[in-house]
């Protein structure tokens, strides 16, 4: 679908003036954080988590910006009433100025690029790459290495690439979380090294409340054996398993706990009416 309309600091305009000028340093230098929101139905799902990482990111990098968080949220729902879609993807821009006030603030509709869905059944294929991001907590525009791991994963059929970090652990994809599973415990990297997706915090919240434990844990590639599964999630994939890395293959099919986890989150997803609950 064409969307008509974005956002510019709270004011909605047509998509043909949705540029940022040639001479913004600061977009050019990727001085800027982002978010990225699934709409369902007509219904944001976890606004106030995304809204919280955005200021977060902002912070860790130094960005001061004018917005507030109601601001934000404001211009947010104006868009989305705007729009005649009614399940979509919204992305949030805020790029720094030379000075706070100078600072902008994007919001544009998009759709989504959905998973193939037999991937949910069989289960998809990564690649690796020895990368680690400078601000693990900041969502920011300064994406050229994952832009080219993932760039690699796709030109050779996989879905995405899981970064190593120098001590040779898997921290997350390019775009995705990642986690392990055994029996009903889940197996997530140190948080300390990785971006807090949203939907992974919903996941995991999905996950307790279905009986599964929760453990921090270095993980290597070598070490992936011993697990039951693997999966990753994302906010346009949910939860995918992981099928074969690097070419080869780590997992026949999906664990049967990784599927009860998989449905559980489908069923926790249709019932918040996108509050993390």
């Amino acid at each position: 679908m064409n969307f008509e309309y974005f956002s510019k600091n709270g004011n909605i305009l047509p998509m043909q003036e949705a540029t940022v000028p040639i001479s913004s340093i600061e977009y050019a230098y990727g001085f800027g954080v982002y978010e990225a929101i699934r709409v369902s139905n007509g219904v944001v799902l976890f606004l106030k988590e995304h809204l919280d990482r955005l200021a977060e990111s902002a912070k860790i990098i130094e960005l001061a910006h004018p917005f507030s968080e109601s601001f934000i949220e404001k211009a947010i729902l104006d868009l989305v009433a705007k729009t005649e879609a009614r399940s979509f993807n919204i992305k949030i821009l805020l790029i720094g100025g030379t000075s706070k006030e100078e600072s902008q603030i994007f919001i544009m509709c998009f759709n989504p690029l959905f998973p193939d869905k037999k991937l949910y059944k069989e289960g998809a294929a990564f690649t690796t790459s020895k990368y680690e991001r400078v601000y693990p907590h900041a969502k920011t525009l300064n994406m050229l290495q994952s832009y080219m791991a993932y760039k690699k994963a796709r030109s050779v059929g996989a879905y995405d690439s899981l970064l190593i970090n120098n001590l040779g652990n898997i921290t997350e994809g390019t775009r995705t979380n990642f986690f392990t599973i055994k029996d009903k415990t889940i197996f997530t990297p140190q948080e300390e090294g990785i971006l807090l997706g949203v939907t992974r915090k919903a996941m995991l919240k999905a996950a307790i409340k279905n009986g599964f434990e929760i453990v921090q844990k270095n993980i290597r590639l070598d070490d992936l054996k011993s697990f039951d599964g693997a999966f990753i999630t994302s906010t346009s994939s949910k939860i995918i398993p992981i099928r074969s890395i690097d070419g080869n293959i780590i997992y026949e099919s999906p664990a049967e706990n990784l599927k009860i986890l998989m449905k559980a989150f489908d069923c926790y997803l249709a019932e918040c009416n996108g509050i993390l609950v």
